[in-house]
């Protein structure tokens, strides 16, 4: 479905298997919304897609309770965040207020509708796309909407070879809709309870730390990683393991997610010139291995 960006399907796989939310970031046209409907599809989950736009509002995902005459009665009508997979589309084109309502739903699995606590369906995963900041009509998702998305990848143009056999094959779109599912939501549970029973040794927990006290120090960016940004590393590198065939996280599994999971949290000091990923892999070069 996806060709020539093995890495990056890889690195989509190990986010929801670790069981957070998956940001997608590039420009139109390269895959995004393929690479997030392929893996709803073979995750085997039931999916609802949401194409974000600046007329969006906050009950458009949540949903509304509308009277019906024949129960004399509102009615709650649920909205497309009542589903496994939330496919956000260019989340970054609705306002910030409409960004702010997918924060209860990304981080408590529930959302508070009319004074009502409705619990959303489990799993809950949102993969969202967004288009680079400079585009027009975009507006910058909050760092704490960002800090609630794993990871961040991106995918890039395609090599001559892949761009020759996207040109020459069926269109994407048909191919979605005739995938298979691998995976059920049972089955899916429990590889997730795999990801937390592979074992991470003191060492390795101490080389997590020394990069989280990186960050921290001021040299490399304006704010460190929060607790919550170190235990996302850590669940990252677990699924990647598991996705090797390993019981144990080794360093080259941190190493291997470290930029897709840090990055779009940390901004790197006004001198560096570099973005916040080569800024993360200079720092993992300084950083000595355990």
């Amino acid at each position: 479905m996806i060709v020539g960006k093995a890495a990056q399907v890889r690195d989509c796989v190990a986010c929801l298997l670790a069981g957070g939310h998956l940001l997608i970031e590039d420009v139109p046209g390269v895959g995004k919304t393929t690479l997030a409907h392929a893996l709803a599809r073979s995750f085997g989950l039931q999916f609802s897609r949401v194409q974000f736009t600046a007329d969006l509002m906050p009950s458009d995902l949540s949903g509304v309770s509308i009277y019906e005459r024949g129960k004399e009665a509102f009615v709650f009508h649920p909205g497309p965040v009542f589903a496994q997979v939330l496919l956000a589309d260019e989340i970054n084109r609705a306002s910030p207020k409409t960004q702010s309502a997918l924060l209860e739903a990304m981080e408590e699995k529930q959302v508070t509708i009319e004074g009502a606590t409705r619990a959303l369906p489990s799993p809950f995963f949102v993969i969202a796309t967004q288009n680079p900041q400079d585009q027009l009509g975009t507006f910058a998702l909050p760092e704490s909407q960002l800090d609630r998305f794993l990871m961040r990848i991106s995918l890039g143009y395609p090599d001559r070879a892949a761009e020759r056999e996207l040109l020459r094959g069926r269109d994407r779109r048909d191919m979605v809709e005739s995938l298979p599912g691998t995976l059920t939501p049972a089955t899916l549970e429990a590889l997730q309870q795999q990801v937390l029973a592979v074992h991470t040794a003191d060492p390795l927990l101490n080389y997590v730390q020394d990069l989280v006290a990186a960050t921290r120090s001021g040299r490399w960016f304006l704010q460190g990683l929060s607790p919550r940004a170190a235990i996302a590393v850590v669940r990252a590198a677990k699924a990647q393991a598991l996705l090797s065939g390993r019981d144990y996280v080794a360093p080259d599994d941190v190493q291997s997610i470290l930029p897709q999971t840090v990055a779009h949290r940390l901004v790197p000091v006004g001198d560096a010139g570099r973005g916040p990923v080569e800024q993360v892999r200079a720092m993992l070069d300084a950083v000595p291995l355990p």
